[in-house]
């Protein structure tokens, strides 16, 4: 097998906010820029979650000099915000450095040319998102995530960083002292690549893939979860993944102002059916819900909205697609019944709703809060003058991930690990804002702590390298089934017969094989992979017999509420690693801190 090779002292694997803002730290540390590499499946600034995501006002969360409550511990109530609000099922040691150095990571931000939006008297604006207590949440529009990869590319390009497209790894190198270089395939010309490395970063992201529906842009594969795992790294709390109501058409999260405008939520029947599942509230409380299910987005144990995420899934489940309807009033909206509390808040935004047509109409009041999303949607082919608009449950985020220190080294030596690749930062729930933040915190960390490692071991080679090559099934029907056991068992409602189930059939797709087809080696490679990560998702959830911030466990399918969450068992992380060439996995107990003062 002809293979070209390549040589540095710095690998990053990924070019999303994590992967160029390592690559920008390793390249400072060594002082020479031509010493890093950056692989990217796709074109730089053009593919992954940071240059392609959107939401309602994407929030990048800092602890600065005037952020509430203000103070020298300020940082402090960012930091329980995160441990705290993940349900203490992720590393305290790890939140703190995410608030201690949140301010550091939004001034260099800004220097680079990123708009975030500044009041009248000069200081940056925050707001409250969903998670945390006090507004810390900066951003310049439905786009703070384009503009911060924009911002990076530019940096990355000026500087000159190496950067090779099209590259997809499909295997990390493991030599006798840690982790040395990975395998890739170029997506292109169907090459054998390696590349040597004193030290590896992976900043690879999430894997929407793995699901039907997800947030993601195309060709999220977790890929780097599962390169870790065969290599013996290990993850952790790959149970919890954020899952929210989307747009089918264009992955938009459906929260915020879209929700606050209280549309009708129906099926294609046109029934309202939240009031059927629902009943034992009152017509005015099921629309408060919704009202508030526009600050607390995902589907969450703690938080009641999640009833209408559960809502959502069951109607799916019986073959019903779902819609808002911004076209009319739900049936029971009676502005003089309703909480004043939305009521003021409507006044705060600028909307008198004592004008008949903002009143009378979730689409005059969407126009009126966020014309912006209106005008997004409209587009990309969505009008909501004269569209339904089709939602479903999604996976936008996987809050667990190869496991780091405070360092942003995983459990093997060479290997670094940020962003959303990353694992124990974050728990069971992740508060907004904070995946942007993390990124940033842990790309630098990761980029000059694998910079400093480089120096003292250079690169190394391994005297063989093994083929990949695979039998089976073709590599796209595998991927489809995949996403249909994963869709199926691992989504809003899991129960323990239905996890079972999933496992057995992601067993059976392993034994069968993936076979190389007309999307090529690096794509078969890819959905091998994934079925390693789907295993590690079924397994971890079925382990945790309870109820825990994106994690809904249900005794049984047709139980209305999940199992409550346990304190006494389950406040533990669960740890997977490769043993033996069999998965293992434990529940451990997370680093705690002496700050942690707030109960939750």
């Amino acid at each position: 097998m002809e293979v070209v090779e390549f040589s540095c002292s710095v690998l990053v694997i990924g070019a999303g906010g994590a992967g160029l803002r390592a690559a920008l730290a390793a390249a400072k540390e060594l002082g020479d820029p031509r010493e890093v590499l950056v692989l990217t499946k796709g074109e730089l600034g053009r593919s992954g979650v940071t240059a392609l995501s959107c939401s309602d006002r994407m929030a990048f969360h800092a602890t600065l000099l005037h952020t509430e409550p203000g103070g020298p511990d300020a940082w402090k109530y960012h930091a329980e915000d995160i441990y705290m609000g993940g349900g203490e099922v992720s590393d305290a040691d790890l939140a703190e450095t995410l608030a201690r150095r949140s301010a550091e990571a939004f001034y260099y931000l800004e220097s680079l040319g990123v708009p975030f939006v500044r009041r009248p008297n000069g200081l940056p604006d925050q707001f409250v998102t969903d998670g945390s207590l006090y507004a810390r949440a900066c951003y310049t529009g439905p786009y703070t995530a384009n503009h911060i990869e924009e911002a990076l590319v530019g940096e990355v390009r000026r500087l000159g960083v190496p950067v090779r497209e099209h590259t997809a790894v499909v295997e990390l190198l493991k030599g006798k002292d840690g982790v040395v270089g990975a395998v890739g395939v170029d997506e292109e010309t169907g090459e054998n690549l390696v590349f040597w490395a004193g030290a590896v970063v992976l900043a690879t992201g999430g894997g929407g893939e793995l699901f039907r529906l997800s947030a993601y842009p195309p060709e999220m594969t977790g890929s780097g979860y599962a390169v870790a795992y065969r290599v013996g790294a290990e993850l952790v709390n790959m149970e919890f993944l954020q899952i929210g109501l989307c747009s089918v058409a264009t992955k938009l999260a459906c929260s915020g102002s879209l929700l606050r405008a209280l549309p009708r939520v129906v099926n294609e029947k046109g029934e309202e059916f939240l009031y059927r599942y629902l009943s034992d509230l009152s017509p005015e409380e099921v629309l408060g819900m919704l009202f508030c299910k526009g600050a607390s987005w995902p589907a969450m144990y703690e938080e009641p909205t999640s009833r209408i995420d559960i809502a959502a899934e069951r109607e799916l489940d019986g073959g019903w697609r779902v819609f808002l309807d911004y076209s009319r009033n739900p049936e029971a909206l009676d502005w003089a019944r309703m909480d004043p509390e939305i009521v003021n808040w409507y006044k705060s935004k600028g909307v008198d709703l004592s004008d008949p047509e903002p009143a009378g109409s979730p689409l005059a009041r969407l126009l009126r809060i966020n014309p912006q999303s209106v005008e997004w949607l409209r587009e990309r082919s969505v009008d909501l003058r004269r569209d339904l608009l089709e939602i479903a449950p999604a996976v936008q985020h996987f809050q667990g991930g190869v496991k780091i220190g405070p360092d942003a080294r995983t459990s093997l030596p060479g290997l670094y690990a940020a962003g959303e690749a990353a694992g124990g930062q974050h728990g069971a729930k992740r508060p907004g804002g904070n995946s942007l933040l993390d990124g940033q915190i842990f790309g630098r960390i990761a980029g000059e702590e694998a910079a400093r490692r480089a120096r003292k071991v250079g690169t190394s080679a391994l005297e063989e390298l093994k083929a990949l090559k695979g039998n089976g099934r073709p590599a796209s029907e595998v991927r489809e089934e995949l996403k249909a056991i994963m869709s199926k068992y691992a989504g809003v409602v899991r129960t323990e017969e239905g996890l079972a189930e999933g496992i057995e059939l992601i067993l059976k797709l392993k034994e069968e094989g993936v076979a190389v087809d007309d999307q090529g080696p690096a794509f078969a490679a890819e959905t091998l992979g994934m079925i390693d990560v789907g295993e590690m998702i079924l397994r971890a959830a079925r382990m945790r017999r309870e109820s825990r911030g994106c994690h809904l466990f249900f005794r049984s399918p047709g139980d209305p509420l999940p199992l409550p969450r346990d304190d006494m068992n389950w406040r533990r992380y669960i740890v997977i690693s490769l043993r033996e060439g069999e998965m293992h996995l434990e529940a451990q107990e997370p680093v705690r801190q002496g700050w942690i003062k707030r109960p939750l």
